[in-house]
């Protein structure tokens, strides 16, 4: 059965295979994407999206949106990504425009227009936050809302207690948390070991599986392969919207999940942009030391579903499917 998603994301390396897993999946109907800034500026992670339709032969729309956080100085991770977000192939433009209606009125009606749809989001939540602050109503009719975002173990690749989507745009992600949204938060950390693409396998997909996909999902990661090996210390390449999407392609994929009170640190120094995980819920207890979780814990049950875990050979295979 066809499943319809839209994708929010602030086109990048990573970004643009997910978009390829997305769009190549027979179950997967995309039926927008809605392009934030956050990788790169808003102008180039459109262009960049509307490219990798064009490699796919798609026809989705792409909707504009956020060009800063909703209270921070933009910050760009082109140091991973390479200048124009692709590793530096600067690809020519592609033939499709972007739309002229924005982000945010876009995600309220394809929302409202499709009962059940999945969300996924790729980068900052700005977007995400100012549809549901605008149209709060469109919650109830979101399935799923996986979330590449966080650090279930507080340990971030932008700082060391932050992923850098959350970091980016903190005030957003805990909007976003602390709405309703049916959160399944699938986390940096879990792209990382064994789930990295190694050498030979990036050398697979391209001598063996050998399409213009497959050589353009890893030639446009070839910085970020540099990066996760020289600056984090990884054995191969990381690609954290790929896992994400596996997840919300294929729940099986995850293999460990549980549900969680979660929240977003937007105060602290050395903090910013914490995912703060109650494993242990501990803040159910009431007491004066956990006070500060009582508006949240107030509001319901909890808020997020927590993925501690992946398949990595389930979602391996997942990704190569995708680009034969």
């Amino acid at each position: 059965m066809t499943r319809k998603m839209i994708i929010d994301t602030d086109t990048a390396s990573d970004d643009a295979v997910a978009l390829v897993m997305a769009l190549m999946h027979p179950d997967i109907d995309v039926v927008a994407l809605t392009i934030v800034a956050g990788n790169v500026a808003l102008r180039q992670a459109s262009i960049n999206a509307r490219y990798t339709l064009q490699m796919c032969g798609k026809d989705v729309p792409v909707y504009e949106g956020a060009d800063r956080p909703l209270q921070r100085a933009p910050y760009r991770a082109e140091f991973v990504h390479g200048q124009d977000g692709m590793s530096n192939q600067h690809f020519p433009s592609p033939g499709q425009p972007p739309e002229s209606m924005p982000a945010v009125d876009a995600l309220i009606a394809h929302i409202q227009a499709n009962p059940g749809i999945v969300l996924v989001t790729l980068g900052p939540m700005t977007n995400v936050a100012n549809a549901i602050g605008k149209a709060p109503e469109i919650i109830k009719n979101i399935s799923r809302c996986v979330v590449m975002g966080g650090v279930a173990c507080t340990v971030g690749n932008i700082t060391p207690a932050a992923e850098y989507n959350i970091w980016c745009d903190p005030e957003a992600a805990r909007i976003c948390f602390h709405s309703g949204l049916p959160i399944e938060m699938v986390g940096w950390e879990l792209c990382r070991g064994e789930a990295n693409l190694l050498e030979s396998e990036v050398r697979h997909i391209k001598d063996d599986i050998n399409t213009e996909l497959a050589n353009f999902a890893m030639d446009i990661n070839a910085v970020g392969f540099d990066v996760n090996r020289n600056l984090l210390g990884d054995p191969g390449m990381a690609l954290p919207d790929p896992v994400a999407m596996a997840v919300a392609i294929d729940p099986a994929i995850c293999i460990q999940s549980s549900r969680h009170y979660v929240d977003i640190e937007c105060q602290g120094e050395l903090t910013r942009g914490m995912t703060v995980v109650d494993q242990l819920n501990v803040t159910t207890t009431g007491t004066e030391n956990v006070a500060m979780w009582q508006p949240l814990i107030k509001r319901g049950p909890a808020n997020a579903t927590v993925c501690w875990a992946i398949d990595p050979v389930k979602w391996k295979a997942l990704l190569m499917q995708s680009l034969q």
